[in-house]
């Protein structure tokens, strides 16, 4: 009687930590992208680089094409291969940032 209770014990705190560990992964997911957001609007307020960023933000040609391909993203087709291939470029590089700069 004792084993089946320890098993049953078992199996509900394995079943109880498998929500735990995706909402933590959820969560250091969110952490890198916001690291990389946080980072990229750092660096682009950088002086070696903000007068480029303000010369792209003014030539039209590529804002165009800028937002010709932001057009092939979409938040709610997060499944889709280009949006999944994206997000994951974002994350890896987003955890590299954190891991170097923590």
């Amino acid at each position: 009687m004792k084993c089946l209770s320890f098993l049953a014990v078992s199996i509900a705190v394995f079943l109880a930590a498998a929500p735990a560990d995706a909402q933590f992964a959820a969560q250091n997911d969110a952490k890198y992208l916001a690291t990389i957001k946080a980072v990229a609007n750092y660096k682009i307020n950088d002086e070696e680089t903000l007068q480029q960023v303000e010369s792209l933000r003014q030539n039209q040609v590529f804002n165009a094409k800028l937002q010709k391909m932001l057009n092939k993203l979409s938040n709610r087709r997060s499944k889709d291969s280009k949006n999944k291939q994206v997000l994951d470029i974002l994350q890896k590089a987003g955890k590299d940032i954190y891991n170097l700069l923590d």
